[in-house]
């Protein structure tokens, strides 16, 4: 199993940045496949970016693409999302996922962190 752990949301200013993100715990992170997903009040979620086990591989939904960044340290065990030219609508609680069996913007995540709320001000 691993734990997810999500930090730096925060209120910004639209145009601004923010840089999200996920510690894991455990000792195989670099074994998961990773995802960002977002869940704005009264909508579905809907997922954000991927990224491959070695970092090698992303994808982005054409929403944010452009302006956000996934990235990954294993070192660290830690991915992150850099959101750049941020917009009133991608205000959300922001979820990183993993998987060891593969990552995507449509696949179905087993490890889910507990989110972190990013308010984007207009």
């Amino acid at each position: 199993q691993v734990q997810l752990v999500e930090s730096g949301g925060g209120l910004v200013q639209a145009g601004g940045s923010l840089r999200l993100s996920c510690t894991a715990s455990g000792r195989t992170f670099s074994t998961y496949g990773m995802g960002w997903f977002r869940q704005a009040p009264g909508k579905e979620r809907e997922a954000v970016a991927a990224i491959s086990w070695s970092g090698g591989s992303t994808y982005y939904a054409d929403s944010v693409k452009g302006r956000f960044t996934i990235s990954r340290d294993n070192a660290k065990n830690t991915v992150y999302l850099k959101m750049n030219s941020l917009k009133p609508e991608d205000t959300a609680v922001y979820y990183c996922a993993a998987d060891p069996r593969g990552y995507g913007l449509r696949f179905s995540y087993e490890y889910w962190g507990q989110g972190t709320q990013v308010t984007v001000s207009s």
